[in-house]
């Protein structure tokens, strides 16, 4: 497909497993949108910015203990390669802030993200402390391969930049828009082994299903998050 358009947002993803998010943007929404030419993507061997004869882009932590950390010298010279002053450079950090609706809508308005992905026991402290803008985590959980949290902001990133969709209205009434969850979806047939869609969907009255819509997400949100619900009521 022919590109008609400079992207609105590129999107560059240092890492040891740069196959990781190349599968990723091949697929859905995301490839269709580089393939547009609304976003790039663009996924960065760190071994390219290493030296020596094996390109060793990590090393064994100073002070004893287990696994393997990514040395600064190639992580320096690939954020100072790729960077511009427009750039926001984020280390995806199991210890970073939390990854929202909020932030990855905040994102969708810069032109360039660099993505920094940690592996095994992380980056070199000199490299967090000098050059990431932002540390963000997708989770209270570790991943041995950072790339995979890399893909997720990509694609959640993504979906809100204009165009990405096709149609922006799908990003209403969403899980987290406006902290709450989302609301159930039914689709044809009207009933399927003796279970019925509710009849307020097929009643055609927008300002009921509306109603309804908005009910099914305080309720679903009550249960499920009721940490939503006190951040609603504050």
């Amino acid at each position: 497909m022919i590109r008609t358009m400079s992207p609105q947002l590129r999107f560059d993803v240092l890492s040891l497993f740069p196959q990781t998010v190349e599968a990723f943007t091949q697929e859905s929404i995301v490839g269709k949108a580089i393939e547009r030419g609304l976003i790039d993507v663009h996924s960065l061997d760190l071994r390219d910015w290493a030296k020596g004869k094996h390109r060793e882009a990590d090393d064994r932590p100073f002070g004893g203990g287990a696994g393997m950390v990514l040395k600064p010298e190639p992580l320096f010279d690939a954020i100072e390669q790729v960077t511009t002053p427009s750039s926001t450079v984020i280390y995806m950090a199991p210890d970073g802030e939390p990854f929202s609706t909020e932030l990855a809508k905040e994102l969708s308005t810069s032109p360039h993200l660099v993505l920094v992905s940690g592996h095994y026991e992380g980056i070199d402290q000199r490299v967090r402390d000098h050059a990431i803008d932002r540390e963000i985590s997708i989770g209270d959980y570790v991943l041995t391969n950072g790339a995979l949290a890399a893909s997720v902001l990509i694609d959640a990133v993504a979906r809100h930049v204009p165009g990405v969709l096709g149609d922006d209205q799908s990003l209403q009434g969403e899980s987290f828009d406006d902290q709450l969850l989302g609301c159930p979806q039914y689709t044809r047939p009207e009933e399927f082994r003796g279970f019925k869609v509710p009849e307020v969907l097929l009643s055609g009255n927008h300002q009921a299903i509306a109603r309804w819509r908005h009910e099914q997400r305080l309720e679903k949100t009550k249960r499920l998050r009721p940490d939503l619900e006190t951040i609603i009521n504050q």
